[in-house]
């Protein structure tokens, strides 16, 4: 009875409070309704606080624009009237409970009058946060010099570097790097400035009888410089003269890229450290290490894809064998990140996702939850995931140079939730112990449970609500990066989340304070920023590099401009549709295949004279011609051991290319027509002996076999769906996604969809080791479908 009577008074007591914490809230929420912040008057430095009630006070936890107001209230600034959202929290003195405020804003005048027929604000993605604009333009000479300041050499020389190479690329121009105090029609860097409240990556670019560009960091400096290509891209060398005040609205702008399910040569992600760099996005997040889906694999664990791709020395063997980095590549991939400012961190995934180490190991895997899962009531497991990253993070010059080491620790079995943090807990402690950032997927809400994991200075993708719920991890202190699934996942080609994301709705509707279905106050600290994922879960589908990335790079492109510039009223999603269109990849960066035209028709060669001369007026004579004789009647004689190399490397969709073509009766197998670093086209593929192309390591054939002897007028055409052929002006294939069924163990069908696309390679014409035998008229190229099949024989623009 002595029990009961305790467990009862125990009871009402937890009751009590509860209601006395419920009416206390109530309380806070009807002081929080009617707060007004007080306006910024001439002459203030710092924000005035709305006024509470006695035994309360107001807490300010964040703002979304610091370089206007900061944490701390002080008023910075703006070039231009600014309006800042305030996130407060009212707190009771007594008992110290906290009430979010919703968000209260405050509008502080800029520090510039604009003048009268002033420069518009320039077009560039992200958008320029502050802009005053001048009368007049500034030409700058075709050589000149990028001048830093003194005081700053070692910091600001390997970005000037790569700014005068860029220049170069854009706009033809010829600058040098030299020191000294800036001259006219300089580009003068320093970071020396009177605005101490730009922040990390803030800048202040001004553009008068010269550009200068002042910044706190070497990284705000950087982006300044992207500011000026974009310009110099859009306007050419005479610049609209004015003065912008840049900085993000969210300090941590994400890609995700899943390598493992679908490798990714190193040039490739090179490329896309340019191409975020050209966006100011600064966090490149590789996922290392993943596997397939055991359905797609004959349900069978040994059958069934995994790839870890890192070199290893600590366990030769468990690098894949079909695409990997050496430790020297990665370690390179992170400091160019450096110097472009952007932040490449690996992830190691454990102890799900885990199959590639499993596979090395067996003893490593789960019975009971699959081999995919690391067997979390094995002490081994410890040992060997121990011994993994310490290959990484040990000693003075480890691998991982970087400031973050992302561990994974996702979607394992939720009834193993105690063993499961225990391991997550380790592993966070383990790499911060390195003296590094500890990143991880949010899991903790799904593998609820009584062991405590750390939470101080670890950041969380927040990716599904259901499993992190983020609320909660917030109250547990995590650092927040928003990734929700239903808004930021592509999965190419799977038919489920995203093959390309809905991207006027992010556009209209999105920034990282929204979280799932969880709307955060603007100016919350721990939601530090947001990121967008790749995930190439269907292993073995047929995706290519080029895929990939015409779906990444409009979304890089509207997600760059979510997370630095934010919501903007009137938003016109049309009208930043034709920016995104107009702009670049980055400099040197041509992962699209666009090629510069002055009409539809890129390329029209009529080789007959052995000159190739481009008839289309763009200027793509060829470069080098090997081993090719010339008939004016029968066009140009390839003998399987002659070249052509051109100036475009490809074209990328939507495409129509053209050539006239008569093989030889003793063509060899896969004999080479056309060539790039990305693709191959060939005749008599070995075995099919048909028309064939490869990419990205698949094989794929037209049912169609040259004739030998004969002339045929072919026509292939690309777009992101698939390819076609034609044969003198008929249809013959189009080779699109093709459907595979498969089962699981319970019967259970699952889809994949295996791509058939070419983005079409120009840059050879035959090969001096296995080209093709016969002859080529006539090779035409053009963007866009521009013929159907009562056309395709006929060639006209």
């Amino acid at each position: 009875m002595k029990r009961v009577f305790f467990f009862f008074i125990g009871l009402v007591c937890a009751l009590f409070v509860q209601a006395a914490d419920t009416l206390k809230m109530k309380e806070m929420e009807r002081i929080a309704v009617p707060l007004r912040m007080p306006s910024v008057k001439a002459g203030d430095t710092h924000i005035s606080f709305p006024a509470v009630p006695s035994g309360y006070r107001l807490i300010l936890r964040g703002t979304d624009r610091s370089p206007v107001v900061d944490t701390a209230g002080r008023i910075g600034m703006p070039l231009t009237e600014a309006e800042v959202q305030l996130y407060f929290q009212l707190q009771d003195k007594s008992t110290g409970m906290r009430q979010d405020i919703p968000n209260m804003s405050v509008t502080v005048k800029g520090t510039t009058t604009p003048v009268a027929g002033a420069n518009r604000c320039p077009d560039v993605i992200p958008a320029l946060r502050e802009w005053v604009g001048a009368q007049g333009e500034l030409t700058l000479p075709v050589k000149g010099n990028i001048r830093i300041d003194p005081a700053f050499e070692k910091e600001l020389r390997d970005g000037a570097g790569i700014f005068a190479s860029d220049l170069k690329e854009i706009a033809g121009m010829e600058y040098r790097v030299v020191t000294g105090k800036p001259q006219k029609g300089d580009i003068y860097l320093t970071l020396s400035t009177g605005d101490r409240q730009l922040d990390e990556e803030g800048y202040i670019l001004t553009i008068g009888s010269d550009i200068q560009i002042e910044a706190l960091t070497p990284r705000g400096a950087f982006w300044g410089t992207r500011t000026v290509l974009q310009m110099l891209d859009r306007q050419g060398r005479s610049l609209a003269k004015g003065t912008a005040r840049d900085y993000p609205k969210y300090a941590r702008r994400g890609f995700m890229l899943d390598v493992a399910r679908k490798f990714f040569r190193l040039e490739f992600l090179q490329a896309y450290v340019k191409i975020m760099s050209y966006y100011k996005m600064n966090e490149f997040h590789v996922h290392l290490n993943d596997n397939g889906f055991i359905q797609y694999f004959d349900n069978d664990w040994d059958k069934t894809y995994a790839a870890f791709r890192l070199e290893s020395e600590t366990f030769p063997g468990l690098t894949a064998k079909d695409g990997y980095y050496t430790k020297a590549e990665f370690t390179a991939l992170q400091r160019q990140g450096m110097m472009y400012g952007v932040n490449v961190f690996p992830e190691i995934d454990i102890p799900a996702h885990s199959l590639a180490f499993s596979r090395y190991k067996s003893s490593l895997g789960s019975k009971k939850y699959g081999m995919d899962h690391l067997d979390l009531f094995n002490p081994e497991i410890y040992d060997f995931c121990d011994a993994l990253l310490k290959e990484y993070l040990e000693g003075p010059e480890p691998v991982f140079i970087g400031p973050d080491v992302h561990i994974g620790t996702d979607e394992y079995a939720k009834e193993a939730a105690e063993e499961f943090r225990r391991f997550t807990d380790h592993y966070l402690r383990y790499v911060q112990g390195f003296g590094k950032r500890a990143r991880l997927w949010g899991a903790l809400t799904h593998a609820d449970g009584k062991t405590p994991v750390t939470s101080k200075g670890v950041i969380m993708n927040a990716w599904y609500n259901g499993y992190a719920d983020p609320k909660v991890m917030i109250e547990q202190g995590y650092d927040l990066i928003s990734i929700p699934d239903g808004l930021l996942y592509i999965v190419p080609a799977a038919g489920y989340y995203y093959d390309y994301l809905n991207l006027k709705h992010l556009y209209n509707n999105w920034e990282p304070v929204i979280v799932g279905k969880q709307h955060f106050p603007y100016g919350h600290p721990q939601i530090l920023g947001g990121a967008f994922a790749v995930w190439n879960d269907h292993c073995g589908n047929g995706i290519s590099e080029k895929d990939v990335h015409y779906r990444a790079f409009p979304a890089m492109q509207v997600l760059a401009e979510k997370m630095w510039y934010g919501n903007t009223t009137g938003a016109d999603y049309s009208k930043f549709q034709r920016l995104m269109r107009q702009t670049r990849e980055a400099p040197g960066i041509n992962l699209m295949g666009k090629i510069a035209s002055k009409g539809k028709r890129v390329l029209d060669y009529k080789p007959e004279d052995l000159n190739f001369e481009d008839l289309s007026g763009n200027g793509y004579d060829p470069v080098e011609i090997k081993n090719i004789k010339a008939d004016a009647g029968n066009g140009l004689y390839f003998t399987g051991t002659s070249r052509v190399i051109t100036p475009v490397t490809e074209i990328g969709y939507e495409y129509t290319v053209l050539f006239e073509i008569c093989p030889a009766a003793d063509e060899k197998q896969d004999a080479i027509l056309f060539r790039s670093p990305n693709a191959t086209v060939v005749l008599n593929e070995k075995e099919s002996g048909k028309l064939a192309f490869m990419r990205d390591g698949y094989c794929y054939h037209f049912d169609y076999a040259l004739p030998a002897g004969v002339w045929s007028k072919l026509a292939i055409q690309g777009d992101y769906r698939g390819t076609t052929l034609y044969v003198d002006g008929k249809f013959m294939e189009r080779l699109v996604a093709k459907e595979r069924i498969v089962k699981d163990k319970r019967g259970k069908e699952s889809k994949m969809y295996i791509q058939r696309t070419l983005v079409f390679p120009l840059q050879q014409i035959g090969d001096l080791d296995r080209g093709f035998n016969g002859k080529i008229r006539r090779i035409e190229v053009y963007e866009g479908k521009v013929f159907d099949e009562g056309q395709v024989a006929g060639s006209k623009e």
